[in-house]
């Protein structure tokens, strides 16, 4: 069996990271890694009392780079399959085993944690996702799937799982440290023919659940939407 390692990337997560641990089955995984990227809270105290793993950021490196230290740490300590999964409690981290069981099985490079698989009813919509955002995820989902190809109900989970193939294919390093790192490793993973699969996941949003802003969802559309166009250009040989 694969060496299983969970990866949270976390920034002022003291709120809701236990919850996210309790709920991770540890009878399938090996080890839970935490990257702090420079929080103001109590993200460390906790995380380390849990018996966590705790990796520091340098400096505020931001949600792409805090988890290219976490995958480079992942893949150091032996991971056959990484899941990632957000600690702010909004996914729900009992179904790893199901998340994983693809790619254990070696039908799979890439699985996702969707909350929109099935129409959403039991995970964005039963679980609270605001309208704006129910709606930029599906117009962006749909730009994605015309463009990669990948057949995803979702491209915008915090809950994902690749094997170390896929790590160690795709060149992540060169990626964004920004949200639309998951973008760009999910486009380089169809670039380079990788498989990829979903299940649906339960999802849940309270005002402890960290969000992004306004203003920061729509930057990362059009990050998202110049991704897209980017690829396409690399597809007619205009651009690596």
């Amino acid at each position: 069996m694969a060496k299983v390692i969970v990866i949270m990337p976390a920034y002022n997560a003291e709120r809701t990271l236990e919850k996210t641990f309790r709920d991770i089955p540890k009878d399938a995984v090996s080890e839970v890694l935490l990257g702090d990227d420079c929080s103001s809270d109590r993200t460390v105290e906790i995380a380390r009392r849990l018996g966590i793993r705790v990796l520091k950021t340098p400096r505020n490196l931001g949600y792409g780079g805090n988890q290219k230290m976490l995958y480079r740490e992942a893949l150091a300590r032996g991971a056959g399959i990484v899941v990632m999964v957000h600690p702010d409690w909004q996914y729900d981290a009992t179904k790893i085993p199901e998340l994983i069981a693809p790619i254990a099985a070696g039908e799979k490079d890439l699985m996702m944690g969707s909350r929109l698989l099935g129409g959403g009813k039991r995970g964005a919509v039963a679980g609270g996702m605001p309208f704006y955002k129910l709606v930029s995820n599906r117009f962006l989902t749909l730009a994605e799937n015309l463009t990669f190809r990948l057949n995803l109900s979702e491209y915008h989970t915090g809950f994902r799982a690749f094997s170390r193939r896929l790590l160690e294919t795709v060149p992540f390093e060169r990626n964004s440290d920004d949200f639309v790192f998951d973008t760009e490793v999910l486009a380089e993973a169809a670039a380079a023919g990788l498989r990829a699969g979903e299940i649906a996941v339960p999802c849940r949003y309270f005002p402890e659940a960290s969000e992004i802003n306004f203003r920061r969802s729509a930057v990362y559309g059009l990050q998202t939407l110049f991704v897209c166009f980017q690829y396409l250009l690399a597809k007619k040989n205009f651009k690596r």
